[in-house]
């Protein structure tokens, strides 16, 4: 237990802190706070995901991204191109001029769903897609960048650039993307009913847990980096 407590935190006082965060979270929250409330904290919290590689990229490595919350938004719409799609099933979409594709393609006229939402039908792939696709693009982007040697105030401006370039693109192609207003009205995840309390509760412990076990990966990370230095 020493040697994991010495690989996790370099003080006793961030052990304590974690704890007293984790205890928080997980105990004084879920007790205090209605179910309305406690889903809202838990959107928070998963926030605390694009924190963690900031910490890592600008607080460790000196490197300031003001892109980071791109690969977050694309892991995130690729399980909403999922969860829209199950939710736009033929029946629960009869009254759409063409039954079956999400409720804002419909709106924008389109006929059919389009090509690279096809693969999003299946919940193995899209869970695999939500690592691997924002990985690679951040592996491509790294790689350009950092090959020519770009850095300081000019790698912040092109991360910026970036976040700006996607955030135009999501909104000029509303019938692909749903726009400014996102993908929304989702219900189910493979049958099971994400509206209810119940739910709600089971996914908000379920953020919880990832963020301590990304928080806690990222320790150690930052410490191998620290000794490194």
């Amino acid at each position: 237990m020493p040697l994991l407590f010495r690989t996790l935190f370099k003080t006793r006082g961030e052990a304590i802190a974690f704890a007293a965060f984790a205890l928080l979270i997980l105990v004084i929250l879920p007790i205090a706070l209605p179910t309305f409330r406690l889903n809202l904290v838990g959107k928070y919290l998963t926030f605390g995901f694009v924190a963690v590689g900031l910490v890592l990229l600008w607080g460790r490595c000196g490197v300031l991204s003001l892109g980071q919350g791109v690969f977050f938004g694309l892991g995130g719409y690729c399980m909403a191109m999922f969860l829209k799609l199950e939710a736009s099933d033929p029946v629960t979409t009869s009254i759409q001029s063409t039954p079956g594709i999400p409720d804002f393609m419909d709106w924008n006229q389109l006929t059919e769903l389009p090509w690279f939402w096809e693969p999003f039908k299946s919940l193995p792939f899209t869970i695999c897609a939500v690592f691997v696709l924002p990985s690679v693009i951040a592996f491509l982007i790294g790689w350009a960048l950092f090959r020519r040697r770009v850095g300081g105030v000019y790698f912040a401006i092109i991360t910026q650039a970036m976040a700006l370039i996607l955030s135009l693109g999501i909104d000029g192609n509303q019938g692909y993307t749903g726009g400014r207003n996102g993908i929304t009205d989702l219900r189910t995840l493979w049958g099971w009913d994400i509206r209810s309390e119940n739910a709600q509760q089971i996914l908000y412990f379920v953020s919880c847990t990832l963020l301590f076990i990304v928080a806690l990966a990222a320790s150690i990370s930052s410490i191998r980096v620290w000794v490194e230095c």
